[in-house]
C-alpha cells in the first residue's frame, strides 16, 4: 500500500478540522465562535485541498478544479427519482444533482512534472482553481514538463486553452489518436447535440495551440514507470494512467467511475458517453478486476481526493475510499 508522503498537507487539514468547504465555504458554528475576530468573523475559510502519496519514487498529488453538480436525469440506464435517492442514502444528492468533483493528478519523480488533465477551468459548474492549486505547491503551469489528457470532454481539457491561449507552454501534450480524430471530425461535430459542442470547440483550440501535441496509439510508457491503460469506451479514445514503481502502483482511471451509480451497476451510463454499449463492456471487464487485484484508483469525479478501490462485497461491486492519510 502506496504511504504518504513525509510532506506535512497543512492546506488539506482544516478540511476535515474546522469544516471549510472547497472554495470559500464557511467553518462549523463551533469552531467560528471559538476563532471569530472582527476581522475573520465576517470572511468565510477558503482552502485549496491538496493530498499527496508516495508511489515508489513517485508523489501523486491529488488536486482539484472544483466541483459541479449534475442533474438526476443525466444517468441513462436509471430514473432521475432512482439516482436522486441513491444519491441522499450517500450524502451526495445536492439540488441542482449529483455533486461531481474535477480532480487533477499531478506526478512528480524529482526529474519531471507530469499533469493528467487540466480541469474545466471554469466551463461547468464551480470551476477553474488549478491554477491556485498548483500555486499552493509552488508551481506555475509553465513549469510542468507533460499533459496527459485522458479524453477531449471539456472539464478535462478545458484549463489547456483558458483564455484562448497555451496555458502550459513547456509541456509536451498527450492525448490519444481515437479522441483526436474523433473530436476534430467537422461531420461528427455537425452532428452532435448540443450539450457536446464546447468539446468540440475545445479540441480544435487544443489541436491549433498545442504543436508539440503526441496523438498517441494504444497502450505505452511515457516516461518509466507511468503508462498509458487502453479504457475505451466512455469516449473512442479514453484512456487511463498507470503510475508504478518499487512494487507499488496507482491507477487512475479518470471517468471509468462516476459517483453513486458505479462500480455498483455497469447498466448506468453518464449523458456525455459516446458508446454506452463500450463503456459497459469495459467496465464490466475492469471492476472484477479491479476488485480482485486490490487496486488503488484515483478517479476525476469522486469525492477528493478521489482515491479508492472497487471491492466485491457479498457479490455486489462498491466504493470503498482509500485509507490514504497519515500512513507509513
Amino acid at each position: 500500500m502506496p504511504t504518504l508522503s513525509r510532506r506535512a498537507f497543512a492546506s488539506a487539514l482544516p478540511i476535515g478540522l474546522l469544516g471549510g468547504s472547497l472554495f470559500g465555504g464557511g467553518m462549523i458554528e463551533g469552531a467560528s465562535a471559538l476563532a471569530a475576530t472582527p476581522a475573520t468573523a465576517k470572511a468565510p475559510v477558503s482552502v485549496t485541498p491538496l493530498a499527496q502519496i508516495r508511489i515508489g519514487r513517485f508523489t501523486v498529488t491529488a488536486l482539484t478544479d472544483g466541483y459541479a453538480d449534475m442533474p438526476y436525469d443525466y444517468f441513462p440506464g436509471r430514473t432521475a427519482a432512482e439516482v436522486e435517492q441513491a444519491a441522499a442514502a450517500q450524502f451526495t444528492a445536492r439540488a441542482g444533482g449529483v455533486r461531481f468533483l474535477f480532480n487533477q493528478y499531478l506526478v512528480e519523480d524529482g526529474e519531471r512534472r507530469i499533469l493528467i488533465d487540466a480541469g474545466a477551468a471554469g466551463s461547468i459548474g464551480q470551476t477553474g482553481q488549478l491554477p491556485q492549486a498548483l500555486a499552493a505547491l509552488g508551481l506555475q503551469p509553465d513549469q510542468i514538463d507533460a499533459v496527459i489528457v485522458t479524453h477531449m470532454h471539456q472539464d478535462h481539457m478545458g484549463g489547456l486553452i483558458l483564455g484562448g491561449k497555451n496555458n502550459y507552454p513547456k509541456a509536451e501534450l498527450y492525448i490519444d489518436r481515437r479522441d483526436v480524430a474523433h473530436w476534430t471530425d467537422p461531420a461528427k461535430r455537425s452532428g452532435a447535440p448540443d450539450y457536446l459542442q464546447t468539446s468540440f470547440k475545445m479540441a480544435d483550440e487544443v489541436v491549433r495551440l498545442y504543436p508539440r501535441l503526441q496523438a498517441i496509439d494504444g497502450e505505452r510508457e511515457i516516461v518509466p514507470g507511468v503508462s498509458i491503460v487502453d479504457l475505451t469506451g466512455h469516449t473512442p479514445g479514453h484512456i487511463g494512467v498507470r503510475v508504478q514503481d518499487g512494487g507499488q502502483s496507482l491507477i487512475m482511471v479518470s471517468d471509468m467511475i462516476f459517483p453513486v451509480v458505479h462500480p455498483g451497476a455497469t447498466d448506468v451510463f453518464f449523458l456525455f458517453e459516446q458508446d454506452p454499449a463500450a463503456a459497459k463492456a469495459m467496465r464490466d471487464r475492469f471492476f472484477p478486476r479491479a476488485a480482485s487485484e486490490g487496486a488503488l484508483i484515483a478517479a476525476t469525479h469522486m469525492p477528493f481526493p478521489g482515491l479508492g478501490r472497487v471491492v466485491a462485497d457479498h457479490g455486489q461491486m462498491r466504493w470503498q475510499v482509500a485509507d490514504w492519510a497519515l500512513q507509513n
